[in-house]
């Protein structure tokens, strides 16, 4: 019997995919979370052989979740619709078994799941190709304005950020200048948004 714990933010989902996989005679739902912090308990309360986990959750998402799971015997598997080279990449860092998007037929989670349980690895192919397709994950900022846009990200101000890294102001809004313009965004949040999803920040 494979045991299974779920993670999902949508109640209705999270109901739906428990009842689907119960009906499978070799399955066992032992746990439902709704939140990162709740799916990391439940794995530890209950040490089921896969954890299933969205990404986009309160308190906890799904990566970070996956990141505090990495050294558990617990295969971590994310079911997301977020085909994002970002989040892929930052899965595979957690040592995450299976990476799949949620528009897959149910059979196809199923059958991913028992491959998982016997060690094998499972990635949604669109992520594969991606992946070989592009190179999607070379930063293309330089170490000095990494560093401005991960003070930024932190809720610095430019003249926090000029004090901290030894600049003036107006040199700081020249390099943000500069990483809106590498970034093809048109504000500071989305290049935080574009950074953190490429798996950009240390």
């Amino acid at each position: 019997m494979i045991s299974i714990v779920i993670a999902e933010d949508q109640g209705m989902l999270l109901g739906a995919l428990g009842s689907l996989l119960s009906m499978e005679d070799d399955f066992e739902v032992v746990g439902m979370a709704e939140n990162g912090e709740e799916a990391i308990s439940l794995v530890r309360e209950h040490s089921p052989d896969i954890c299933i986990m969205d990404i986009e959750m309160p308190l906890k998402n799904g990566l970070d979740a996956a990141e505090e799971l990495k050294e558990d015997p617990c295969k971590v598997i994310i079911l997301t619709t977020f085909a994002r080279p970002g989040y892929f990449e930052r899965a595979r860092k957690a040592g995450v078994r299976g990476y799949l998007l949620k528009d897959s037929p149910i059979e196809d989670l199923a059958s991913a799941i028992r491959s998982i349980k016997d060690n094998r690895r499972i990635y949604a192919p669109e992520l594969v190709d991606m992946i070989y397709s592009d190179d999607l994950f070379e930063n293309p900022l330089t170490k000095r304005e990494s560093e401005v846009l991960g003070l930024v990200s932190k809720g610095k101000t430019t003249k926090e950020v000029a004090d901290e890294l030894y600049l003036s102001p107006g040199t700081v809004r020249n390099y943000m200048s500069l990483i809106l313009e590498k970034l093809q965004v048109s504000n500071r949040i989305e290049a935080i948004s574009l950074f953190n999803e490429r798996g950009w920040f240390k």
